[in-house]
């Protein structure tokens, strides 16, 4: 794990090192997700939260084909629509 020194603005501006932005693909900026835990922030690219998230939905699903009608008829199932 590298560490690196950012510095937050009083006005809540939150300031990287272009060695950190580059090595994670936002040398041009970009969105990103903040993950609070306790004192605990945790600043990750949005491309990272998304791949993250479709593996655990990989994993959960386990091979089975589900499409989008599947969820639809399954959550009008359980509202009574």
């Amino acid at each position: 794990m590298n560490v690196y020194r950012g510095r937050v603005t009083e006005s809540g501006r939150l300031s990287l090192p272009a060695d950190v932005r580059r090595l994670v693909g936002l040398e041009n900026g970009g969105d990103v997700v903040i993950e609070l835990d306790g004192q605990t922030i945790r600043v990750r690219t949005v491309a990272e939260v998304v791949a993250d998230t479709q593996a655990l939905a990989k994993r959960l699903l386990a091979g089975r084909t589900v499409s989008v009608d599947d969820f639809l008829a399954h959550r009008r199932a359980d509202t009574g629509e």
